[in-house]
């Protein structure tokens, strides 16, 4: 495997795409499509409009904007925002999942982005998914982080956007980089899920900087990832400072029975933090 900033390697750090590809083989594109993922809206649920966008009008960034929901308000305060960073290979195969979290797991006032992963080389793509500012691959021409950023400043150019309430799900190889964007200097997201996914931390910026924010993470003790990889999350993060916590699921990796009402309750929890802190910030304080 080829990395840059990375001089030691193990089994594990190889696993992000691994895992993905075990994913794919469990919860594959095509049965997400049948079991949830195409199924049309019914007559009690909204349809969500959606559309493939490039941040900064840069072809070597797209995402899918998804919502808002068809007939919703908009919100007086601005859209709340959630970005999905895929498992698995991180393609544009997992957009109708993706869309159906709009649709199934998000209340009305809610946009969805999900970017898709940059492949910068046909063996980056199978050993580093979302290659990040501190776990890099050679070659690669911005980060993941970067990309992100990207992508939420395009939307932000379009639709108002409640900065209290900027999330990022990300799920097996998707996970790292959710633990590296809550982990940046000029944060802007305001939660963090994190399900079925590992945790290196000399792979990741000082986790001093989880200080304040929220995790959510899901994970299942039947997992070929080892549930350790939680629980250290848990632990570390919240001896920084950081607000946690860790849910788990019967099962083995992979988004099982109910994976909307997962998510749901992953992202309301989310939000109750996120209202939290945003109360016990002192008057007068200034938003990121």
């Amino acid at each position: 495997m080829k990395r840059m900033g990375v001089t030691r390697t193990t089994p594990w750090l190889a696993l992000p795409a691994a895992l993905g590809l075990m994913l794919c083989a469990s919860l594959s594109p095509a049965a997400e499509r049948t079991r949830a993922a195409t199924r049309p809206a019914t007559p009690g649920e909204a349809d969500v409009p959606s559309k493939l966008l490039h941040a900064g009008r840069d072809a070597r960034k797209p995402y899918y904007l998804i919502g808002p929901k068809t007939g919703a308000r908009r919100p007086q305060r601005g859209y709340r925002l959630l970005i999905v960073l895929p498992g698995g290979t991180g393609g544009k195969e997992f957009y109708p999942f993706v869309k159906n979290i709009a649709r199934r797991a998000l209340p009305p006032g809610y946009l969805v982005a999900q970017p898709i992963a940059r492949q910068w080389s046909a063996r980056q793509a199978k050993s580093l998914v979302w290659p990040t500012e501190t776990h890099r691959w050679e070659g690669m021409r911005f980060s993941t982080e970067a990309y992100v950023e990207a992508v939420a400043r395009d939307i932000a150019g379009r639709y108002r956007i409640d900065k209290r309430f900027v999330f990022s799900l990300g799920w097996s190889s998707g996970g790292p980089p959710c633990y590296a964007l809550s982990l940046r200097k000029k944060r802007f997201v305001t939660g963090t899920f994190v399900a079925m996914s590992i945790f290196h931390p000399r792979l990741l910026p000082p986790l001093a900087r989880a200080k304040g924010h929220a995790y959510f993470l899901l994970h299942s003790p039947q997992d070929f990832i080892p549930i350790a990889h939680a629980q250290s999350a848990e632990a570390e993060l919240k001896k920084r400072g950081a607000t946690t916590k860790l849910v788990t699921y019967p099962g083995g990796h992979g988004w099982r029975a109910d994976a909307f009402g997962k998510i749901r309750a992953g992202i309301q929890w989310l939000e109750q933090a996120a209202q939290k802190r945003a109360a016990a910030k002192p008057s007068g304080a200034r938003s990121r």
